[in-house]
């Protein structure tokens, strides 16, 4: 792939060196610059992509009309128009910083992108049919607004129809009122309950013999407050019924103006107030079913969710705010595509890489963090040379590329026409799809490579997806594992407000000048995304094994405070009491092979590397002795442990560190043979719970038949003795 940049300053408007941009441009074929790119500088844009036989383009521009010419001119010149990215160096840089910063970061910008092109993935889409059946609650407007053009059925939920203003003519009303809505786009149910049944007649007896005010005429239902009496005997087909009705009616899509969604962010086909314009278009489009990119990638052989009936991992069904991940089954998990709004709430919940998002991939924002970090000249190169001549403070900022990055664009704007004194520390912005997409994995690999602290920007007040302070445990927990390292803490959460630019600057300045230098050095770590262990089956750039690379990157650098290092969800210490049996339910049981069984020395032993902290082991143990705790105990990493001189060691050979003992027991051995055959623990349980109705089964076996082993039984057995 042969990659160009072009900057432009927007006519100088932009504070920018276009030479020193094109300088600190790094790993492109060639870097070109114009003060006004879209116009003067078309014919040489032309060129040089003739020239350079350019298949991919780099283009600082964030305005989109401009963005559609420039997509055209490239078209022009044999390239498709989604080979050209564009790279905001106007309202995020040279309009909100001085020279030397907005040089410096402009170029970085651009450098990062083009390293984060190496690992784009090739789309792919999901789709789904539904039908067009819609149900409206109480909401006779819009029901009427898409009579036209589904096949709607408005829900009285109570309320009554007769002199209902909309034309009603195309829409099926039916009485009773919501109780629960279950299912999702496609295929959804709704539960009804009403106090006349379907033998109803509308003959409006009920209404003229019944309480004022408690029986509707149009559709006929009764108020459940509505007193018991006489008046329930008019009824000809005797259709009243005090107690309730319940039904259930089959949709494709609900509106539902009074709910409260399930989930925080919203479903597919599933609709609450405000109901506007917006819905109802939303609606007709979904009508038929549903065609959109696939936005996960799911690899379930290393999922944690849970085996043979046990519960384990739940961390995307809490995690995603849309309804688009349920626990199907006791011991399973099960994602809905179609449902999935691409925030990536549940890949960046998820240890083990079952769900990763496709774009951006953990792979790609390690790699624009990298790029955007790494020193690009022999003596540190335009930025974080920790010498104080370009920008001393290397904040990596997460910006949400909803709610935040238009906030962050506006404060460009007002900058740029005079409206406000804006300026804030240049952050080095990283585009996520949400804030959700962040998680301790992201975090933990800015800071691995030299970032000075990780700037969560997220959307002002309530994250559309998540809610209000959708990263504030994340924050707490981030900076409880770096204090523990030694580093301090070095995460925040910032949301800005566009109509409060200047306490965003003030926040943001405020956390960037508490910032001391970081230890770990600039542009020497490159992510591989993995721990080296050769049997683990995990995809790369997986939260636990990320998380695990990136710390150990960090403890080249710092003298941690604390052996455990709290915070990190994703890891987890196995305690095992007394009472063990060294049955094999909990190795079995582990999903990621983090327990064994030493059935010569009866030992059962522990890999803290390869734990997710799932639970699925403290769950399923039938003794219940096993407790698990959190936080990464540096102690047990294989690099600080020494086998030969560890008295309590006995992993397998005792030459692997990877593994601790975590429970000592005894093995008892056959009687007869004299093959060690079972755990003491294991006989003494089992001699315990059948001892006495085996009691005399072999008179003249010497001691008791739980001292043999299976083959000696047996023939002890057979031979009657």
């Amino acid at each position: 792939m042969k990659v160009g940049s072009f900057v432009c300053s927007c006519a100088d408007t932009c504070d920018i060196d276009l030479e020193g941009v094109r300088e600190g441009i790094a790993d492109v074929d060639v870097a070109a610059s114009s003060s006004l790119l879209c116009e003067d500088g078309l014919p040489a844009m032309e060129q040089v992509i003739d020239e350079y036989d350019l298949d991919q383009l780099i283009v600082t521009c964030p305005e989109s009309r401009v963005q559609r010419k420039l997509e055209r001119v490239a078209e022009q010149q044999g390239l498709h128009p989604d080979a050209v990215e564009f790279v905001d160096q106007r309202e995020g840089a040279g309009w909100v910083h001085d020279e030397a910063d907005a040089t410096a970061k402009t170029a970085r910008l651009v450098t990062a992108r083009r390293a984060g092109l190496e690992t784009e993935p090739v789309s792919r889409s999901v789709s789904r049919a539904a039908g067009e059946r819609v149900a409206v609650v109480a909401d006779p407007e819009t029901a009427a607004a898409l009579a036209d053009d589904a096949d709607v059925t408005l829900i009285a939920d109570g309320e009554e129809y007769v002199d209902a203003a909309p034309a009603l003519d195309e829409v099926t009303i039916e009485r009773g009122r919501v109780v629960g809505v279950d299912g999702r786009f496609g295929d959804f149910s709704v539960r009804l309950e009403s106090r006349v049944t379907e033998d109803c007649v509308s003959c409006m007896q009920c209404v003229r013999e019944g309480p004022d005010g408690a029986v509707t005429r149009y559709p006929v239902d009764v108020d459940p407050e509505a007193p018991d009496g006489d008046w329930t005997d008019v009824c000809p087909t005797d259709a009243i019924d005090l107690d309730g009705t319940e039904r259930t009616l089959e949709f494709d899509q609900v509106v539902y103006p009074a709910a409260s969604s399930a989930a925080r962010g919203g479903r597919i086909g599933f609709y609450t107030a405000p109901i506007d314009a917006a819905t109802i278009s939303a609606v007709k489009d979904l009508l038929g079913g549903i065609e959109k990119p696939d936005h996960l990638d799911l690899e379930m052989d290393v999922c944690a969710a849970g085996d043979s009936s046990q519960p384990g991992c739940n961390e995307c069904v809490e995690a995603c705010p849309h309804d688009a991940v349920e626990r199907a089954r006791i011991d399973e998990v099960e994602f809905h595509k179609e449902a999935c709004q691409n925030c990536g709430a549940c890949t960046s919940a998820c240890p083990t890489g079952a769900t990763r998002l496709r774009e951006p991939s953990n792979e790609r924002l390690a790699r624009e963090v990298e790029a955007l970090l790494r020193p690009t000249g022999e003596e540190g190169g335009w930025l974080l040379n920790r010498s104080g001549s370009d920008l001393d403070t290397a904040v990596v900022a997460f910006v949400c590329s909803e709610d935040a990055d238009d906030a962050l664009a506006e404060y460009g704007r007002l900058a740029a026409a005079g409206k406000a004194d804006i300026e804030y520390p240049p952050i080095l912005p990283v585009r996520v799809n949400c804030t959700d997409t962040v998680g301790e994995a992201h975090a933990m690999h800015a800071l691995a490579a030299g970032a000075d602290g990780v700037a969560i920007v997220g959307c002002g007040g309530d994250c559309r997806h998540s809610g209000p302070e959708p990263k504030a445990d994340l924050v707490d927990r981030l900076d409880r594992a770096t204090a523990d390292l030694g580093l301090g803490e070095r995460v925040a959460f910032v949301a800005p407000d566009p109509d409060a630019p200047a306490a965003f600057a003030e926040e943001l300045s405020s956390f960037t000048a508490a910032l001391d230098d970081s230890p770990v050095p600039v542009g020497e770590h490159e992510a591989t995304g993995g721990i080296d262990d050769p049997e683990r089956e995990n995809p790369p750039f997986d939260s636990h094994g990320w998380t695990l690379e990136s710390v150990r990157a960090i403890l080249e650098h710092v003298e941690p405070d604390r052996d455990v290092i709290r915070g990190l969800k994703d890891f987890g210490r196995m305690e095992v009491a007394d009472g063990c049996t060294l049955t094999p339910t909990c190795s079995n049981l582990c999903p990621t092979d983090a327990i064994r069984r030493n059935e010569a020395d009866a030992v059962l032993e522990f890999n803290h590397e390869r734990c997710v902290n799932c639970g699925l082991c403290e769950e399923g143990c039938v003794e219940d002795v096993i407790t698990m705790r959190d936080g990464l105990d540096l102690s047990l990493l294989p690099e600080n442990r020494d086998v030969e001189d560890d008295e309590n060691e006995a992993a397998g050979d005792g030459t692997d560190p990877a593994w601790t003992e975590v429970f000592d027991g005894e093995m008892r051995e056959c009687r007869n043979c004299g093959k060690p055959f079972t755990s003491e623990g294991t006989a003494r349980k089992i001699q315990a719970e059948v001892g006495d109705v085996v009691a005399g089964i072999a008179p003249s076996a010497r001691g008791s038949v739980f001292e043999y082993c299976g083959d000696c039984r047996a023939q002890l057995l057979h031979r009657g003795e």
